[in-house]
């Protein structure tokens, strides 16, 4: 028998998301894939801070409330197919994210926009295509920090170790566009240059800051990269 057309979803929430222990048993072993591999770590702390980041760029340029909550689910499970593999990553983390937002009932349009953000986070493939995977693809860019680098030996660092555990402040902020102007998302940035120098830093994530730009400019804003003090984009 066919579905009806007429078919109730629900509205699924952040707090849905967090407490599904399917959903965290995937973040948590993909994280602990990444880690045999030598990746940067990958876990739930990361998922929380791409979503924290992802939901106040949204709220703070007056995206609607629904909206802004999407990108936060999204920001969250961007990651989810790395339980599969690295390599595209983004595209089976979007499929998976499909499968299980799909089976929890939530409507189509907003499983679409998810997935698409999703699906589009890596630098690789991705291209912000919705309001949510520019958001999305910001916060996961700027999630710079010392505690992702998973050996502390500095004898064993590669170059992404380095500039991750130079990275004494990392911190995102938006500033409303006025009488106007443009909104700026801003990155602020401060590096130990005694472990590493902006040259290495722009070495490894040229890319993403360009990236986070193209973003930025999807959401009728400015992205600006501050590192220890000084305005480089």
């Amino acid at each position: 028998m066919a579905e009806p057309l007429d078919k109730t979803y629900s509205n699924i929430t952040f707090q849905d998301i967090v407490k599904n222990s399917e959903i965290k048993t995937y973040l948590e072993m993909g994280d602990k894939y990444l880690g045999t591999l030598g990746y940067t770590n990958h876990s739930l702390l990361h998922a929380q801070r791409v979503a924290k980041i992802a939901h106040m760029i949204l709220v703070s340029l007056n995206y609607d409330k629904r909206t802004a909550e999407l990108a936060r689910i999204a920001g969250y499970m961007h990651d989810i197919g790395n339980v599969i593999n690295r390599d595209d990553h983004a595209q089976s983390s979007a499929m998976m994210a499909f499968n299980m937002l799909n089976r929890m009932g939530m409507a189509p349009n907003e499983i679409a926009k998810i997935v698409g953000a999703i699906g589009n986070h890596d630098e690789g493939t991705g291209k912000p295509v919705n309001s949510l995977a520019a958001a999305v693809i910001i916060g996961d860019k700027t999630d710079v920090r010392r505690s992702r680098v998973r050996t502390r030996d500095p004898q064993n660092f590669d170059i992404h170790d380095r500039v991750n555990y130079a990275a004494v402040v990392s911190d995102v902020t938006v500033e409303p566009g006025i009488d106007n102007k443009e909104s700026i998302i801003k990155m602020d940035l401060v590096i130990d240059a005694d472990i590493c120098s902006v040259t290495d830093y722009f070495e490894i994530f040229l890319s993403r800051m360009l990236m986070c730009r193209r973003a930025a400019e999807r959401l009728k804003a400015v992205f600006e990269l501050h590192v220890n003090g000084t305005k480089l984009t």
